[in-house]
């Protein structure tokens, strides 16, 4: 074993930070704010609804209108990979439904809000909408921004697409400090319900009220607010309480389970500083003759400094194999994915960007990254995701290494492109859908590894790594 290296050139960043780096493009575009004018003809919205890429620096945000999401709308009718083949009610009644859900939660409901016929035209519909939602907005004016925002919200959930995402009101807690976590200070083995398994359990203290409460790995959570976490084998909304972003500050009330000890515990969310090694998106450190090297993240420059500190683990000893930990992955530039996977492969396809007719674009190794030449096991779970999954399914398919641990997230439905909404928000969402190297869906699947070793309760109680000591095991043989 040996003393873990931090790469010195890899900035002190968070997934998320990376991933928000990424995602929250500079936009520069200014807009203002009106009064509801009645709908407008076919000719003035198609001039009005064109979305474009931001081009330089954010201006400040303005109001959310109805204005701003016909121009999403039709933004995503045009451009979303499957735009062309999209039933557009799908979207107009989300946005409908959500309309009248806020209604409902400030007991302010109209008898104008019922959901106009709808003809499968996608304008025609979008006029009989907008005529409803005006009459209805109009009753409740000190309601009209927020029916805008959950309209949107809801339109952009309708596509049921993980890279699809309306990034607006990003405002910080008071006192945040770069490199802060917010929540309640503590990961656990379900961080994608849709692939959760019980037991529920904690596998990593971040800080905060967890910390402040003494919670450790391997604390099995028996309810969350009372609700159990499991209902039938199958994951509970109850779990997604667990994560709560700011600026929800609920307490949580937790029931748990150490051993044969029973307690409860309220972690209230809040902000808390985390660990500096948490912060390094590459780290490394030598296990005998086997280079170890974990990867938060895949920002920019990221593959090269996992190579940069391969290179400096082979300096002074043989190495027998590399062991890359891509646990809790959450994925980022998916041309840094492709040069890493070039440091293992040459001459190979590792991606198909597809539209919905089928013409793809293939994404291959750039042969001028030299090889590593070593034997290679990628540790990999269902934290593992985007990007993570583009570098996993090519190290598989392309049997340039072993996967141990457990299914990747299944969180890939395409690289994400920004859009400019005029109130100065972004909207992001694949152009085209990705496909693995053997032009498999990854996409709410997952990358499954070559060998299945989950972690416990009881491995995360006392501190143990299956996953790595069976990566270390292949490697030696």
């Amino acid at each position: 074993m040996g003393v873990l290296l931090v790469d010195p050139q890899a900035p002190v960043m968070t997934v998320r930070m990376v991933t928000a780096v990424v995602a929250v493009v500079a936009v520069l575009l200014a807009a203002g704010c009106s009064a509801p004018t009645p709908p407008r003809s076919q000719a003035s919205r198609t001039a009005g609804t064109v979305c474009s890429a931001p081009k330089g620096p954010p201006a400040a945000e303005t109001p959310t209108t109805i204005d701003v999401v016909e121009q999403a709308y039709f933004c995503i009718l045009g451009t979303y990979y499957s735009g062309p083949t999209l039933d557009a009610r799908t979207l107009l009644t989300a946005g409908f439904a959500a309309l009248t859900q806020e209604l409902n939660r400030n007991g302010k409901d109209v008898p104008e809000a019922v959901m106009p016929p709808l003809t499968g035209d996608r304008a025609t519909d979008w006029t009989a909408f907008e005529t409803t939602y005006r009459k209805v907005a109009d009753q409740v004016p000190d309601l009209r921004e927020r029916l805008a925002a959950v309209t949107l919200e809801a339109v952009v959930a309708a596509l049921g697409d993980n890279h699809a995402r309306w990034a607006h009101g990003g405002a910080r807690p008071p006192g945040y400090y770069d490199g802060d976590g917010y929540g309640l200070g503590l990961e656990a083995n379900a961080r994608n319900p849709d692939a959760a398994l019980p037991p529920l359990f904690v596998t990593a203290v971040q800080g905060g009220a967890a910390r402040a409460a003494g919670l450790r790995p391997g604390d099995v959570i028996e309810k969350i607010n009372g609700s159990a976490p499991f209902i039938g084998g199958k994951a509970s909304p109850a779990i997604e309480e667990l994560y709560p972003r700011y600026p929800e500050a609920r307490p949580v009330l937790l029931r748990l389970l150490r051993e044969n000890r029973r307690w409860s515990v309220t972690l209230k969310p809040g902000l808390f500083q985390r660990d500096l090694a948490a912060l390094q998106v590459v780290q490394s450190k030598p296990l005998d003759d086997i280079a170890y090297v974990r990867m938060r993240g895949f920002p920019p420059d990221s593959a090269d400094r996992v190579l940069r500190a391969i290179s400096r683990l082979r300096k002074g000893r043989t190495l027998s194999g590399v062991v890359l930990d891509l646990r809790g992955n959450g994925g980022g530039s998916p041309l840094e994915a492709t040069r890493l996977v070039s440091a293992f492969v040459h001459g190979e396809a590792t991606a198909y960007q597809c539209t919905v007719a089928g013409k793809c674009e293939t994404s291959r190794t750039d042969d001028t990254v030299e090889l590593v030449g070593l034997p290679l096991a990628v540790l990999t779970d269902r934290g593992c995701a985007s990007a993570c999954e583009h570098f996993s399914s090519a190290i598989k398919d392309l049997r340039a290494g072993l996967l141990i641990g457990t299914r990747t997230a299944g969180v890939i439905s395409g690289p994400a492109q920004p859009y400019l909404l005029s109130n100065n928000t972004l909207l992001s969402f694949p152009t085209r859908h990705h496909l693995g190297p053997n032009r498999e869906v990854i996409d709410r699947i997952g990358v499954p590894p070559d060998h299945h070793v989950p972690l416990t309760a009881q491995d995360a109680a006392a501190g143990r790594d299956p996953a790595l000591d069976k990566a270390l095991t292949l490697l030696h043989k």
